[in-house]
Formats: structure tokens, sequence, C-alpha cells
């Protein structure tokens, strides 16, 4: 299957970075701004297993590396976003609304 993809990527002070570029250039992945990349990705199976398994084939993961997935569901046809490696941290802005919402798999 092929699907049509958002990476997010953030690997720290220390993290891959040319491991990451050259696996967004075999996938001739287009810049979207800082650290956010729009490729199409041909996988089998589960689209976040198997770029994860990719990923982690193709770059030095370490504790701070942190990559999310942005994509469209083939079945439902709705959003969805899962980080692939690492997890959500607090944010920035965190506590300002007087209120944190943090959902592990977004979807609109």
């Amino acid at each position: 299957m092929k699907n049509a993809i958002w990476i997010s990527y953030d690997l720290g002070v220390r993290g891959d970075y040319e491991g990451l570029y050259a696996w967004l250039d075999e996938h001739e992945a287009r810049e979207c701004g800082d650290s956010l990349a729009f490729l199409s990705y041909e996988y089998t199976g589960s689209l976040v297993s198997a770029l994860s398994k990719d990923l982690k084939e193709s770059i030095e993961v370490t504790k701070q590396t942190r990559i999310y997935l942005i994509y469209r569901e083939r079945g439902t046809k709705k959003m969805k976003g899962s980080f692939v490696l690492g997890g959500r941290k607090a944010a920035p802005w965190s506590g300002h609304a007087g209120r944190v919402v943090q959902p592990d798999v977004d979807e609109s």
C-alpha cells in the first residue's frame, strides 16, 4: 500500500539528522517548514508499525528521538496522528489556558 504522510521530527541536539535526512531523501520527501516533511510512503501491514520499523533501521534512536506521523486512515478517511518513535512531552503553553488535555492518538 501507499499513503501520503507528514512526519514531524525532533531528534534532540545530538540526534542522527544525517541518517534521517538520508531516509527522507530516499523517499523523495518534500520540506514543509522546520522539522516537517511530506512524502508518499509504501508499506505492508500497519502503517504505524511499518514506518516505526523502517525508521529504527535507518536512524540511531535515542531517548530524545521523537517522530510524529500525520496521515489519513484508509478505512475511516479520518485524519490521524500518532508518535511512531518517542512520545509527547509537556508543551510550552501547558497551563496557560487553565486546562490540560493530552490524548494518546489525535484524530478528527
